[in-house]
């Protein structure tokens, strides 16, 4: 009997953990629901949650090399009883993003996000807005048009790539951990301005809550626009410099005059309306961005005084007809300079006009004149820059400061850049997806767009749930340096799970068990806290 036995070793990796977590939310029959169920082998949840691993699975493989990457997988184990690595075809994949597509990618995204939050009780008090541009290779050209579908075009490229076309992701994110709740794919010459107010109308649409969180946004979404289709709904934005007010208050507020907010930030309040709309204005001053900013103006002012020298040089060379004409030439240069002003004086160039020795009494003629002096620093305009140098406006529409303070003002507007702007980095990740996709069909790129921003909910809400549940347990694991931590990231855990492999023993035909292999105590006490889907995956029963 033993003779019939064969062995099988297959790579897990931090692959549990991924599959674990999808099934807690019950992402494949939530896509199943929304999309429906036609007969096939793979339906197109299961499609969805094989390139969701595929995209936190460190291959960097392109979506028609799925088969390739799950060869090695416990396909079963992680996608369902009989599917088998080339079931998972690019046929497949395709037919399943023209589905996910054809239902509408934000519609679905948010069923699946909002799944989320219910199975893991999240509230949303406050969520941020920002956008970004993903590049494609390919030219684009005569395909044929499809009124909902992006256009791949070129527009203002965020990754300095504006040679490339490209697609736009607007996403909305809760105020921890980096969660995804809402996205939707734009062309790619969609403009931040014009597309926040439809995006935050379309968002309020989908959720339909009379209790909706605080929409927190940078400068390009504060407008009349969007300031108006928010209505009655709680909002927090920066403010552009480009209006005159702002630029007059932040000219004017010094940090002497401001509260101290927390370490680093100072502020002052102010109260106006804009766009019909009464408002509180926080005017704020930061230390480290005043440091920050001062040392790009040296650096800025250095550069310019360098070309200013080589430029002033050869403009006293010129020979003017007039000192009018001299006086203009060092006018319409100083106009050109931000940091300098140039210091000269106009002096005549004369010369006798007959060649050779002049005659007695002969007097020279004025034939030019020239500017001669320097250029130096206008320390007048550098005093008007430097004071406003780290200071910044935030306004809400909360005018109860009891409800929303000027700390907290702070806080939620900073917190955009471990928010909204983390989920980016993470999505321009080479060790999860790449800047460039490679989809030739503008539908299908929608679709994988969604795609990336599911690969982004699960790896937030797999490092949540592990960070709160090391916190309640008083747990630690070692972080990168083998010392104990509370909040390890979810990369330094799937990395730590490099060479966890499977154990399959069957009997001709018949798997009669399963078994883990190189598992550590770090391991066994990562998976324990994340809970019975994830165990399931490593421990499976049989």
């Amino acid at each position: 009997m033993s003779a019939d036995l064969s062995y099988e070793t297959k790579r897990i990796d931090h692959l549990g953990i991924v599959a674990g977590i999808c099934d807690e939310i019950e992402l494949v029959a939530t896509i199943d629901g929304a999309v429906g169920t036609p007969n096939r082998k793979v339906s197109c949840g299961q499609a969805v949650k094989a390139m969701v691993l595929n995209g936190l699975g460190f291959s960097g493989k392109a979506l028609y090399l799925v088969p390739d990457f799950l060869k090695n997988k416990p396909v079963e184990l992680l996608l369902g009883a009989g599917l088998q690595a080339d079931d998972f075809n690019d046929d497949t994949l395709g037919r399943s993003l023209d589905d996910l597509y054809a239902r509408g990618i934000t519609g679905i995204f948010t069923q699946v996000s909002r799944r989320a939050l219910e199975v893991y009780d999240i509230e949303l008090n406050y969520v941020h807005l920002d956008s970004s541009s993903f590049h494609v290779h390919g030219e684009y050209e005569g395909m044929r048009e499809d009124t909902q579908a992006i256009r791949i075009t070129q527009g203002y490229s965020k990754d300095h790539r504006p040679d490339l076309k490209q697609a736009v992701l607007n996403l909305m994110t809760a105020q921890e951990a980096a969660l995804p709740i809402w996205l939707e794919a734009l062309s790619g010459n969609s403009n931040d301005k014009k597309s926040f107010p439809e995006t935050v109308r379309a968002y309020f649409e989908q959720w339909q809550t009379e209790d909706a969180p605080y929409v927190v946004m940078d400068s390009a979404g504060y407008s009349r626009e969007t300031i108006e289709t928010m209505g009655e709904h709680g909002w927090l934005m920066r403010v552009p410099e480009t209006l005159s007010l702002a630029q007059q208050w932040v000219g004017e507020i010094q940090p002497a005059e401001m509260t101290e907010l927390q370490t680093g930030y100072w502020g002052r309040e102010k109260v106006c309306e804009y766009a019909g709309v009464l408002q509180r204005w926080l005017v704020i001053f930061s230390q480290a961005g005043y440091e920050r900013e001062l040392k790009t103006l040296k650096k800025k002012q250095a550069k310019e005084l360098e070309q200013a020298e080589v430029a002033w040089r050869k403009v006293c060379r010129q020979m003017f007809n007039c000192r009018e004409d001299a006086e203009q030439a060092q006018q319409n240069f100083d106009e050109r300079l931000k940091y300098h002003q140039t210091h000269a004086e106009i002096q005549s160039v004369s010369q006798y006009l007959q060649p050779g020795r002049p005659a007695a009494g002969t007097q020279p003629e004025v034939i030019g004149y020239q500017l001669k002096g320097g250029v130096v620093a206008d320390e007048q305009a550098l005093a008007t820059i430097q004071t406003r140098l780290g200071k910044f406006i935030v306004a809400t529409n909360q005018m109860d400061t009891a409800r929303l303070s000027a700390q907290e003002m702070l806080q939620h507007y900073t917190a955009q850049g471990v928010s909204v702007e983390r989920g980016f980095r993470f999505l321009k990740d080479p060790l999860f997806f790449a800047h460039s996709l490679f989809l030739k069909n503008p539908a299908r790129i929608m679709a994988l767009l969604m795609i990336m921003g599911l690969s982004l909910l699960i790896y937030s809400l797999a490092e949540r749930k592990l960070r709160q549940q090391l916190v309640e347990t008083g747990q630690t694991v070692p972080d990168q340096k083998r010392k104990p931590t509370q909040r390890p990231t979810m990369r330094w855990v799937f990395q730590l799970f490099e060479g966890v492999d499977i154990l399959v023993i069957r009997q001709g035909d018949q798997m009669i068990k399963r078994q883990v292999l190189n598992l550590r105590d770090e391991h066994r006490t990562i998976i324990r806290l994340l809970g019975p889907p994830v165990e399931n995956c490593y421990f499976p029963p049989g």
